[in-house]
This record gives C-alpha cells, structure tokens and sequence, in this order.
C-alpha cells in the first residue's frame, strides 16, 4: 500500500485543553458525554491532542475516517473541486453526482440513488420510501431489531430498538415495530395488515457488533417477497467495504448457498462514505427506483459537487491500493488477536466478535472485573478511559463492548502496536 504520512506532524506543546473545554462549556449543546480529549491534528491513524500527547485511532470517528486523518488525496480532491465549483441547487446537474452514483450502483445492482447528508437523513428517506410504497393500501408499518440503531431523527429514535434514546421524547411517532434480531420467526409474528416493511442491520453497530445471520437475510428476503413488504438495510456503519465487501450483507452471505441473487430492496448509507466529509445516500433497486418522483423528497446540501467529488476520490483510493483486501486480512488477523486476548485473560474479556474492521472486543460484566467494580459507569466506558491513558482510541458499544474501527490503510505495524496497547491494558486490570 502507498504510505500517505511517512512523517508525522510536529507536535503542539501549549496545552489548549482548559480554553477549548471552556469554550464548549458555555457555547455548545451538552447534548454529548464527551470523554476528557481535546484533539488539535491528525495524520493518518494517528491524532494529537493539545497537549501534544500522540494516540493511535483505532475508533475512526465511529467508522467515518475510511482512509484516516488529514489524507492527502482528500485535500487535494477538495481542494481541486472547490476551485472549479462548491455548490449548486439540486435543481441542475452535475457531474460528481453522476459519477459517484454510477460507482454505488456499479458495486450493488440497478437502482437509483438518492444523496443527502448524514446517515439518519438517509434511513429516514428510507422510511418515506417505504410509506409511498405502502400507501394506496395503507400500509406504513416497518419492522426493526431489537438493539438496533437507526439516528437520532424523531423517525430514527422511534425505529431504534434502544429505549435510552427515547427517553424524554414521548409521544414517539408511530409506524415501528421491534422484534429480536437475527429471529425470522419473530418478523413472521409482528407482520400486521399494516406492515410494509423490515429494516435491519447487516451488523448491528451501537448493539454491539452483531453480525446478522446468513439464514436470517435469506429468510428474511423469502418472507418479504411472499408479503409483498420492502427488506430495507441500514449500512451507514457497516457499510462502504468495512466488513471486506462493500455492503457487510455481501461478506455474510459469501459462498452461502441460494445466496447469489440475493439484494435487499433499499439501503442507506453514509460514514466512510465520506470519509470525514459529510455525505450520505440510499439506493433503491429496480423496480422501486422511481417511488419519489420530483417534489417528494429533497435536501438543499445532498450531493454538492464537493462532497461528491471527496466520495468519489474515497473509493478510487480503496479499489487502487487494494485496501478491500487489507481490511479483510488484516481484520481477520485482529479478531483472531481479541480471541486470544479472551482466552489469556478469560476473567476481563470474552474475546472478539464482528468482520473485517468493524471488530469488536466483549468485556466481562464489571461486577466481575474488580477495578471497574465500584463505578457507575459502564465497564466500555470505563475501559475506553484507560485506554486513551495508554495511548489508544477505541469506541464503547452498550455496555460491555469497546469497538475496533479503524481506517482501511492502517498497517500492520499499526496494528500491532494497537494490540500490544490493548493487552497491556488487559493484563493490568487481570491483575488487580
């Protein structure tokens, strides 16, 4: 692979963290538990806060970074559009739209796509869709998992399968059913006259790195097609070739037999999509394609010309330097590497779950690990704190789980060192 950062940046050595943390304080929502960081650079997989201090990021801004921190080829493509033209109304065409849908398209099957800005706005085109399917019959009803996580629109939190995130929002918008994931017969029960669709994760992602199943996405294909209901996947963290494929649903069903043909009917997308620029997206397949027909469905900043064209350079840097096929070896050799970790240190961690880079690592119940005992907190949260102490970003997933999610051209040097920090961490609080 091209080593984009063969030297890193110097270091800022006046510590900043009171003013900015000052700053936030008094002028920014405190709708966020932030952890005690404050970052001023980054280079690659690595960033700095503002003391200086140097931390390996294997968290990826919750899979956002797919090609880390301050890459240069992402400058340049921003650097280069803006010069030729930033935004435009989607009244008009443009190029990168074009291109960049041409190039979803291309890695799933014929549809559209519609482009917006974040992933929750993608679900809740998503949602829309599904309503306009469901209409003339009215149907509007969509089935989703429990422990599943789909924004924090009203829409999102409602189709959430999470009650924290409902929690003071009462009345929640009706349309929402949730059932067990990976539980075919549990769908099969919740259908009502009203149900026009299901919509899952390929890997649940905030409901701790749970794969779905390859009997459970066939199943789930029949049993839409025999109802006449849209199958609907939520990508926007596992997708964009984070599992090794470019949709986490193609890596389950590999070699699976009867699974060739299989397509869900509409899926969002956004994080690594970007990759740090803002962007998100939902393809629809024929013959739903058309369903929003103009003045149904619309963004002013959705697809600008800018963001397109940082999109379009993400996946012309992962299918030139191979980076599918890093982040599959490469992710295969660190789950194998939290499976040990689980086995060494069987009273701290169960071991690792998940695929590709979308990886992560199951603590034991803090009742059970004595350093984390007497907190409130949970053992993830409080796991991640020792870690940033050692030097290393991870992500909390629930309760118990601490995610791996790191750009797709981290190296195996990196890699190593991420272990080795982790283990030291492991092994410190095996022993107290």
């Amino acid at each position: 692979m091209k080593e984009l950062f063969p030297t890193a940046p110097a270091p800022i050595v006046h510590n900043q963290y009171q003013e900015v943390r000052e700053l936030f304080s008094r002028y920014v929502v405190p709708s966020y538990g932030r952890f005690e960081l404050a970052f001023s650079h980054g280079a690659g997989s690595y960033v700095w806060d503002v003391t200086g201090k140097r931390y390996l990021d294997l968290g990826g801004g919750i899979a956002v970074t797919a090609l880390g921190h301050a890459n240069p080829e992402i400058t340049e493509a921003l650097i280069e559009q803006s010069r030729r033209l930033v935004h435009v109304s989607n009244l008009y065409f443009h190029g990168p739209q074009g291109r960049l849908a041409q190039h979803i398209v291309k890695h799933l099957a014929p549809g559209k796509v519609f482009f917006c800005n974040s992933g929750a706005e993608a679900n809740e085109g998503l949602y829309k869709v599904a309503r306009k399917f469901g209409h003339d019959e009215g149907r509007f009803e969509v089935i989703t998992a429990i422990n599943s996580f789909h924004g924090r629109t009203l829409g999102g939190i409602a189709a959430t399968g999470q009650d924290k995130v409902k929690k003071g929002f009462e009345p929640i918008m009706p349309g929402f059913r949730h059932v067990p994931f990976n539980d075919l017969d549990a769908v099969r029960e919740a259908i009502s006259p009203a149900t026009v669709a299901v919509l899952i994760e390929g890997i649940q992602g905030e409901g701790g790195i749970t794969p779905a199943r390859a009997d459970f996405l066939l199943g789930l294909r029949q049993l839409c097609d025999e109802r006449k209901l849209l199958l609907l996947v939520d990508a926007v963290q596992c997708g964009h070739f984070r599992s090794g494929r470019f949709q986490s649903f193609q890596r389950v069903l590999e070699d699976v037999q009867g699974a060739a043909g299989f397509l869900p009917d509409g899926i969002s997308m956004a994080k690594s999509l970007g990759g740090g620029f803002p962007i998100g997206a939902f393809w629809l397949r024929e013959p739903y394609q058309d369903l929003l027909g103009p003045g149904t469905h619309g963004t002013t900043f959705g697809g600008t010309p800018l963001g397109c064209a940082v999109a379009n350079k993400i996946f012309e840097v992962i299918e030139r330097d191979g980076l599918v096929n890093n982040v599959r070896t490469l992710g295969a050799w660190l789950k194998g590497e939290l499976d040990r970790l689980g086995q060494a240190y069987p009273n701290v961690v169960n071991g690792g779950r998940g695929l590709g880079f979308m990886l992560g690592l199951e603590l034991q119940p803090k009742e059970q690990i004595a350093a984390f005992a007497g907190s409130d907190r949970a053992a993830s949260m409080q796991m991640a704190d020792r870690l940033h102490e050692a030097g290393l970003l991870l992500i909390p997933s629930g309760t118990q789980i601490v995610r791996l999610l790191p750009a797709y051209n981290l190296t195996r040097h990196q890699a190593e060192e991420g272990i080795q920090i982790l283990e030291s961490v492991v092994r410190k609080l095996a022993g107290a």
